[in-house]
């Protein structure tokens, strides 16, 4: 029964190895080891990681931004950022 195909034409064990591979990619799903967290658990766990992600890189952006705006934009320093967004 594991095989058979879901309305979205994805089969059950493709979606188990989806949700494995979830576990193994969470933070919160690591620190818990091997013990096995809901479906809907792990899903909400997974959109608050990606959000949180998003909160960082947003953060990241805005601090670069601040410090490329206080530098020469000729100098070295700011040949090296330059260098590590492209």
């Amino acid at each position: 029964m594991s095989s058979r195909r879901s309305r979205g034409g994805v089969s059950e064990e493709e979606i188990n190895e989806l949700i494995s591979r979830l576990q193994t990619l969470l933070p919160s799903a690591r620190r818990r080891g091997g013990s096995q967290a809901s479906t809907t658990k792990l899903l909400k766990e997974t959109c608050s990681y990606i959000k949180s992600l998003h909160r960082e890189v947003d953060d990241l952006s805005d601090r670069l931004s601040d410090l490329m705006a206080t530098m020469d934009h000729n100098s070295p320093g700011a040949e090296i950022i330059r260098s590590l967004l492209r």
